[in-house]
């Protein structure tokens, strides 16, 4: 997969290149290429914003050098996606969907935004990665391609991405690993004992106990066996009492 990020500061994508996305670029699993904006700009000082018109606090980001940024890397299968508090909400199905995507082609905002002429003009979509805003799109840019990227083949190990938060609808299950006792806590027999219905049964049931805990309202969209809704009644009576 081919990621192009067009940005005012591709020094802030360093983090982005370590660990398993690094090592899947490595591999040429995936691609990802760092434009930087202001090499487009044709004033002598390097300038890409502008007052905005109607008045305003702030800068905005010209129309024009985003263009010409884009026209660089410009390809008619590609997917363009803003980065924006504006945008909907980044959620684990449009990672998987966007996974399945050959090319994307990323824009971050800086300042007070971007020119909505070329918004509208080469955006096809814009993302979100919660209700609050940032300083720019960088760091959403980021996120983007590391939750994107795990849904490449090869990038992790086959597998890796069935099982977990979100996947089924439910948060994770519990997960433990050696020494078998730590600070007087033992890891669960079940786990230990080798029957892996038993071991099954039990991380769902670990996976309906967590999310109601923690994410109770994704719990209402969860398809749940007769058994797994008698669970969940029982966890709820025991919490209200």
């Amino acid at each position: 997969m081919k990621f192009d990020v067009l940005t005012l500061f591709p020094d802030m994508f360093e983090p982005i290149k370590q660990s398993i996305i690094g090592r899947a670029v490595g591999k040429d699993l995936l691609e990802i290429n760092l434009i930087n904006i202001r090499d487009f700009s044709k004033d002598k000082h390097k300038k890409v914003d502008d007052t905005v018109y109607g008045g305003g606090a702030g800068m905005l980001i010209r129309p024009d050098v985003v263009y010409d940024s884009f026209k660089s890397v410009k390809d008619e299968n590609a997917k363009v996606i803003y980065l924006s508090p504006q945008g909907k909400k980044l959620c684990q199905s449009k990672v998987e969907e966007l996974a399945k995507e050959k090319h994307l082609i990323l824009l971050c905002g800086h300042y007070e935004g971007i020119d909505q002429r070329v918004i509208d003009k080469i955006v096809d979509e814009e993302i979100s990665i919660g209700d609050y805003v940032l300083t720019g799109g960088e760091i959403p840019a980021m996120v983007l391609i590391d939750s994107v990227s795990r849904y490449v083949d090869g990038v992790l190990t086959q597998g890796s991405t069935h099982e977990e938060s979100f996947s089924s609808g439910l948060l994770e299950y519990p997960q433990y690993t050696r020494p078998e006792e730590f600070e007087g806590m033992k890891v669960p027999e079940v786990l230990q004992s080798g029957h892996h219905e038993n071991i099954d049964k039990w991380r769902r049931k670990k996976a309906i106990e967590t999310t109601y805990i923690k994410r109770p309202e994704l719990i209402e969209k969860v398809q749940l066996t007769n058994e797994e809704k008698k669970y969940l009644e029982e966890l709820k009576n025991k919490s209200e009492n």
